[in-house]
């Protein structure tokens, strides 16, 4: 026997299987179509009367909060990715562009005319995001300042991902320039000054950008390396993951892996199939870098050289190996190559080093 229900509009009774769920309410298909419409987020029928969404788009209440927000100038609603960021306010693109100046920090689309550092085709671009000590011009200005003394060494972008922030982005640097040239030093302690944090936020990350042209100057050259680097990762996750200093939830949403598989050359097929986008451990979407973005951000000066070192060692691993060698190398193996002491500090201080572990200066504060 059919089971029947009565629709909670109306009253009339229908067969339950032609009736409508809109939230604790079952309708009949007539008072559905007149009082209730779907969401363009998720599909969820809702009521007509409680669409949080505009002339564009038809919004229930979680896709709303989760994936929109208002612009603080006029009103508009915007989704949360194409938020510009300027003075601490949320904007919509119109507005940004009748407010920006064109001051130190840019919004997060923003690329400058590349100035590249060092003399080498293994470069490296360095975005250390930054947070809760403002969204702030003055604060640009003041890395700015200190950064481009001498060169121009830096540019500052909004980001996001972030609560109250920056994201400090660096030109193409060879990892000498990085060493002796940019006054990382400097510009760290300046952020602590002015109360940014970055590991200890929980939102930052420290993402390196390496030159294809660093892997070699074909392209099959250069996809060969680079199936070594993507295989590199996957074969070493776990010891890459206490490098990193994220948590694996963090790393699933922001850098998650590909997967495991037999050979470099299959790894970088899977890694090109999976459509994983750029939110990957070795991002390979842009068109003249591969994005290393395992790190989780920092203020500590040691820590940034290392992990500079560490992306330093993956290159040189893809290159100078064989597939064969690489699946050969043990962990171990991989440590008797190291040889500069800020990374061999980092490495004990992770237990990551021969069984020698270090007490380690506490990096939660910044």
């Amino acid at each position: 026997m059919q089971t029947t229900h009565s629709c909670d509009h109306c009253g009339d009774t229908y067969p339950l299987d032609e009736m409508f769920h809109v939230g604790d309410d079952l309708l009949c298909s007539d008072c559905a179509s007149e009082l209730t419409i779907l969401c363009d987020e998720c599909g969820t029928r809702i009521y007509t009367d409680d669409d949080e969404g505009d002339d564009i788009r038809v919004l229930c209440h979680d896709c709303r909060s989760r994936y929109y927000t208002h612009c603080d100038h006029c009103g508009a609603l915007i989704p949360t990715d194409d938020v510009y960021r300027l003075g601490g306010e949320s904007l919509c693109r119109d507005c940004y562009d009748n407010n920006c100046d064109e001051g130190p920090i840019h919004d997060y689309n923003y690329t400058p005319d590349l100035v590249f550092h060092g003399k080498g085709l293994r470069r490296f671009g360095v975005e250390l995001e930054i947070d809760e000590g403002g969204e702030l011009a003055s604060h640009a200005k003041r890395f700015l300042d200190i950064a481009n003394r001498h060169a121009e060494n830096l540019y500052i972008k909004t980001d996001g991902s972030l609560d109250d922030g920056l994201e400090l982005v660096t030109h193409p640097m060879t990892l000498n320039y990085h060493l002796n040239d940019m006054p990382w030093e400097d510009i760290l302690h300046e952020a602590k000054q002015l109360g940014y944090r970055s590991h200890g936020a929980g939102t930052c990350g420290l993402h390196v950008h390496v030159s294809r042209m660093a892997f070699g100057c074909t392209y099959e050259t250069q996809e060969s390396c680079i199936a070594r680097l993507v295989y590199f990762v996957e074969k070493f996750w776990p010891e890459l993951l206490r490098f990193s200093r994220r948590t694996q939830a963090q790393l699933n949403r922001w850098a998650a892996r590909y997967g495991m598989k037999l050979c470099p050359r299959e790894q970088l097929n899977h890694a090109k199939d999976s459509c994983a986008g750029r939110y990957t451990a070795v991002n390979l979407t842009n068109a003249d870098t591969i994005e290393l973005r395992l790190f989780r951000g920092t203020l500590k000066y040691n820590t940034l050289i290392a992990t500079l070192q560490m992306v330093n060692h993956l290159c040189e691993v893809a290159i100078s190996l064989s597939d064969a060698e690489l699946q050969d190398m043990s962990w171990f193996d991989f440590l008797d190559r190291i040889e500069e002491p800020e990374l061999i500090q980092y490495l004990k201080e992770r237990r990551l080093y021969v069984n020698e572990p270090v007490a380690a200066d506490t990096e939660e504060a910044c």
